[in-house]
């Protein structure tokens, strides 16, 4: 039976250290490792000690010394990528970080909201140490001449690429082939506009104010039930979402989703998950491919631009909802889920088009509050959210004024005049566009959320920061619905070899059929799956001598070095994977060739020099938050 928890545990419980009475034990839900740390002062010694209910099946018999620690790898890759493909209709699909092994920044593990991370548990680290090696690139500070050298290079490197970029956009502002994407902008920039992504024109132009009117509205609605009977604020929210459905897509498009709901809802009655998720999944395919496709899409009534965009993102976001519905109906039975349950949870208006998508035991649980209660400041984080959002817009299109970053990499033979520097510029400013629009897209949705008292996913982590692929999230929501229903549920641990190929290849099928099948999803799924399992592959190799020793005898400083060396191979290895599909397969290739043929050895060395600059200081920032966060526990101790 799947597990409504799959994927995640509470955080362990501390206990007393004897050696030392300022410093706490803390045993890892992962393994049993008792990780030492001070408040002033991180202690590098670890022991493994036995205890009852170990996931890694050490020996917990009383009286029998411990098995040794395994030796610590010597890398900590983990290449599984998150994406999203342009004209699908939905802002961001991620596939699974590496499960309970690995934790985001955020903290957040896989299926429901934890607290912040623990000390010895932070990006791009496993989630329990195993040794001081491993501690050495997390608490491991440099010389401060050595990260001051790192930020100038860092800084030069884009200054000098941004350049290139802002050169060729000037020169190719006029060409033929740039005609339909860059078009007059701000009268009072007196520049032409890159309006090559018709989602953003759409969102933040020509639909900005039919979403603005519908969000207002709810967010209006929603606060006079609240004041007025809270405890039918859920039903005011399925009412107000149903009728705003109606008016948009048409009745019978309703009636489609519907009868997808009552399908599954059916379903969830006879309490069996694997008929439950097969349905799920037959409902999913019935709106990627054809004929059932275009039969269902004329069920919508009338014509305008969005309505793809909205037929795809509201159908394929249904499908996941009721999925997740049936699936925690047959995982908890006692609690006797409704049909009204599941219509007040799909047809929440903030999520229902574009995500992000909450699994139906939170969104049951925070939404069914009689009396919700706001902490202390949450209404000026939200409003600071909210301003954020609307500098980040206006940022965005100032940046396309100048730099046509997504017009560019269509024209094949003028994107090769570009200089080596200006192309690697190129593929990079892809991928962090590619983020800030699902940042601002879910920092919207999630202001909305969160002013209903929700706690929604956060918006993805900074693409810049991200040197590890099991951290890479453009949407963290789609993420947690894998990990939790396929991927942990199938893979366990993440630790052997072939349960965990068994749960790739499910995850990226299921991946597959949610981009819609086609050649490019194919080479793009097939890429991850064989970087998450090739990742595995590497953390095996690395645990077996004679590498486990090479990192042993290195010093803290160089070890930290070492790991982020191959941070920044994983770095481009994240940029070229999505590539692929967020561009071309024909753009993609001319980076590769570029930086790694024709400019070998010169401008592959320079640009992994650069990347390992941007890693060191990435690191530099995780340092700072774990000690701080390790304070800040320290401090609650003692109060």
């Amino acid at each position: 039976m799947l597990s409504p928890h799959a994927g995640g545990s509470k955080r362990p419980p501390s206990e007393g250290c004897p050696r030392c009475p300022r410093r706490t034990r803390r045993r890892s839900a992962n393994c049993s490792l008792a990780v030492h740390f001070c408040a002033r002062n991180v202690c590098p010694w670890t022991d493994c000690i036995p205890h009852q209910g170990s996931r890694i099946g050490l020996s917990s018999t009383p009286g029998r010394p411990p098995p040794p620690c395994p030796p610590p790898p010597l890398l900590l890759l983990s290449p599984l990528t998150a994406h999203r493909l342009k004209g699908v209709g939905t802002p961001g699909l991620d596939t699974p970080h590496r499960g309970p092994r690995a934790q985001p920044v955020d903290g957040r593990k896989v299926g429901h909201r934890t607290p912040e991370p623990e000390v010895g548990s932070v990006p791009g680290s496993l989630a329990a140490s195993s040794s001081p090696s491993q501690a050495m690139g997390v608490k491991t500070a440099l010389p401060a001449a050595e990260l001051g050298l790192y930020s100038l290079v860092v800084s030069g490197a884009l200054a000098y690429a941004g350049r290139g970029l802002l050169d060729a956009s000037q020169d190719g502002a006029h060409r033929k082939a740039f005609r339909e994407s860059v078009r007059p902008g701000w009268e009072y920039i007196g520049r032409k506009m890159d309006v090559a992504d018709f989602e953003w024109v759409m969102w933040f132009t020509s639909f900005r104010n039919v979403i603005v009117f519908a969000l207002s509205g709810h967010v209006l609605f929603a606060k006079l039930c609240t004041m007025v009977a809270p405890q039918l604020r859920s039903w005011m929210y399925a009412v107000y979402g149903v009728l705003a459905v109606l008016g948009t897509m048409g009745p019978w498009y309703l009636l489609l989703l519907l009868g997808h709901c009552v399908g599954l809802y059916v379903a969830s009655l006879l309490g069996q998950p694997w008929l439950c998720l097969g349905l799920g999944l037959a409902s999913l395919a019935s709106f990627k491919v054809d004929p059932l496709i275009s039969w269902q899409s004329g069920f919508v009534t009338g014509t305008f631009d969005l309505q793809e965009v909205l037929f795809h993102g509201g159908s394929g976001f249904t499908v996941l909802r009721c999925t997740s519905f049936a699936l925690e109906s047959c995982a908890h039975p006692e609690r006797r889920y409704s049909l009204a349950d599941l219509l007040k949870y799909n047809f929440y208006l903030p999520f229902f088009f574009f995500g992000p998508i909450m699994t139906f035991d939170r969104f049951h649980a925070q939404v069914n509050q009689v009396e919700p209660v706001r902490p202390e400041g949450e209404l000026w984080r939200i409003q600071v959210q909210a301003g954020l959002s609307v500098v980040a817009i206006v940022a965005v299109d100032i940046f396309f004024h100048f730099f046509y970053i997504l017009t560019i990499p269509s024209d094949l033979k003028f994107a090769n005049r570009l200089s080596d520097s200006a192309l690697a510029g190129l593929a990079y400013s892809n991928l962090v566009y590619d983020w800030v629009k699902s940042a601002v897209l879910f920092g919207v949705v999630n202001t909305v959320a969160r002013l209903d008292h929700l706690d929604p996913p956060q918006p993805p982590k900074c693409i810049t920061a991200l040197y590890v692929f099991g951290e890479t999230h453009f949407d963290r929501g789609i993420n947690d619905w894998l990990c939790k229903y396929v991927y942990d549920h199938i893979g366990g641990e993440h630790s052997a070899v072939i349960p965990e190929l068994g749960a790739s290849v499910a995850t990226f099928a299921i991946t597959t059929l949610w981009l819609g099948p086609c050649d490019i999803v194919y080479l793009w799924s097939f890429l991850n799956c064989f970087g998450l399992n090739f990742e595995l592959w590497v953390q095996k190799l690395a645990e077996q001598r004679p590498l486990a020793g090479i990192e042993a005898r290195l010093s803290e400083q160089m070890s930290r070095r070492v790991r982020a060396i191959f941070g920044a191979m994983n770095f481009w290895a994240i940029i070229m994977y999505n590539l692929v599909s967020l561009n071309s397969l024909e753009f993609t290739e001319l980076v590769t060739r570029r930086l790694l043929l024709t400019g070998f050895p010169q401008t592959t060395l320079a640009i992994l020099f650069v990347t390992y600059c941007g890693v060191q200081l990435v690191k530099e920032r995780e340092r700072t938050l774990a000690l701080e966060e390790e304070q800040s526990q320290d401090k609650e101790k003692l109060e």
